[in-house]
């Protein structure tokens, strides 16, 4: 028996679109965000982008203002820096479980969402492959490989907030980026160590990676401004 797919509301599908946007950097940190143009932009209904962006401020990707409507959340160097700590404590923690519990098919997906990436990432220049869709979403899927084993879903859903957040800010870190940081590499020695179950360079591997994309971050000129 075929089964049937739920029908996504209009208040979803402009949920995804707007946070698309934002995450793309088409919406910029502190844009104001007019209703009526997203309305029009996306053929969907007032009622349905107002919903969406009611539920992407409780998200944290867009702030309310009393009378004043919407602006896409500003960037900062001190919600950088929270933000970055707080992904390395909730990632560690949702590892250190999905280690303790993966089976080979979590390995596998582990490999495999490794494998996509890096063919990706060859296949053009690595700001333009890490700037590209394709590459983002198989980084994403990564990512979230990794931890995909870990039974507790609170600490996932939580772990998912912190992540969409923190792509918002590790998106302008591309253009910045140097040859000196091989990001390649920083993934390999993170899957490495996950699949030897060594937990302790696993977190180490990880939480030097986060690191290394929030101190490109920081020479971001919007961070500058702030």
């Amino acid at each position: 028996m075929l089964t049937t797919l739920p029908k996504r509301t209009q208040a979803e599908t402009a949920c995804d679109l707007i946070r698309t946007e934002i995450l793309d950097g088409r919406l910029p940190p502190g844009a104001k965000l007019n209703i009526k143009s997203l309305e029009e932009r996306f053929e969907l209904s007032l009622g349905a982008v107002r919903e969406a962006l009611s539920r992407l401020g409780a998200e944290g990707m867009v702030i309310g203002e009393s009378h004043r409507g919407y602006r896409v959340a500003p960037v900062s160097k001190d919600e950088l820096l929270d933000l970055t700590r707080a992904r390395v404590e909730m990632e560690c923690l949702c590892l250190g479980q999905a280690m303790r519990h993966g089976d080979v098919e979590w390995e596998t997906r582990i490999v495999a969402a490794a494998h996509r990436m890096e063919r990706l990432q060859s296949q053009t220049s690595d700001i333009e492959a890490r700037s590209a869709k394709p590459w983002n979403d198989a980084h994403g899927e990564f990512h979230e490989a990794l931890v995909s084993a870990c039974p507790n879903q609170w600490l996932l859903r939580m772990r998912h907030m912190l992540y969409e957040q923190s792509e918002r800010y590790r998106r302008l870190s591309v253009p910045l980026s140097t040859d000196e940081r091989d990001v390649r590499d920083e993934h390999r020695q993170i899957m490495d160590a996950v699949l030897r179950k060594d937990q302790a360079s696993a977190f180490a591997a990880l939480e030097q990676h986060l690191f290394a994309t929030a101190q490109i971050i920081l020479r971001s000129p919007l961070l500058q401004a702030d």
